[in-house]
């Protein structure tokens, strides 16, 4: 009597059967639906995490501009162009003439924001051409807008800088990420939007700057600008502190 082999007996399985077209179809909508509900919380992360690195760096330029004026008993001036990161080598006036990018050589920090824009620097001509001293005037003012869209200064006033209404020796900025700004390759950014005004404002600005939030937008349009100065009393403090002043 011959022998079966064992394999012989084993049960024939049925073929594995596939997903259909139909149900391949429904997983990828699925998985793209869940991929859309990620997206814009992820994006505001990426925004947000930009804002907060630009703030931080525009901080470490002030930190970086205030030791430059211990150093040198005035501050820098723009950099020479968007090649170029030293100072310029000749007085720069007025201020127009001191409006440009952070000379970021001459400082020996980093050029661009968190969107690789050109980061801008605005500086008194009085505090960049010479040593300045306690009794000298800023000529930067910073305003900003309330809830109901009525602007009040931050620092500064309006008419001229004074004792009592100082203003700003040097302001330091970032076009945010829409509109405006000059990339790290040379490239003009487009402004995007007809109702930016406060945004419009900064783009041509030498002595008037604004600093705000994102609301208000039906007063001073949209704004992601990141702006900051540096207060007179903070830069005559260090420099007291370090010798330099009276």
């Amino acid at each position: 009597m011959s022998m079966i082999p064992c394999a012989a007996r084993r049960p024939v399985l049925p073929p594995a059967r596939g997903f259909s077209l139909v149900e391949l179809t429904l997983v990828l909508v699925i998985i793209g639906l869940l991929i859309s509900s990620l997206i814009p919380p992820l994006s505001a992360q990426i925004d947000q995490r930009n804002h907060n690195e630009t703030q931080q760096q525009l901080a470490e330029i002030r930190e970086a501009l205030i030791g430059f004026a211990v150093a040198n008993g005035r501050l820098p001036r723009p950099a020479t162009s968007l090649a170029d990161g030293s100072e310029k080598s000749t007085s720069c006036s007025p201020d127009t003439a001191c409006t440009g990018f952070i000379p970021w050589a001459t400082l020996g920090v980093k050029k661009t924001d968190a969107w690789n824009k050109m980061i801008g620097y605005s500086v008194t001509p009085a505090y960049a051409n010479s040593v300045f001293t306690l009794s000298t005037p800023g000529s930067k003012k910073v305003q900003t807008r309330d809830s109901s869209g009525a602007t009040s200064y931050l620092i500064g006033a309006s008419g001229s800088c004074s004792t009592s209404s100082p203003c700003a020796p040097a302001v330091i900025y970032s076009f945010g990420k829409n509109n405006w700004g000059i990339s790290a390759d040379g490239s003009a950014i487009a402004d995007s939007s007809l109702t930016n005004t406060d945004e419009d404002t900064n783009a041509a600005a030498s002595t008037v700057f604004f600093s705000r939030d994102q609301s208000n937008v039906a007063t001073g349009g949209e704004f992601d600008d990141i702006v900051t100065w540096i207060p007179p009393y903070v830069l005559f403090n260090r420099m007291i502190a370090a010798g330099k002043l009276p």
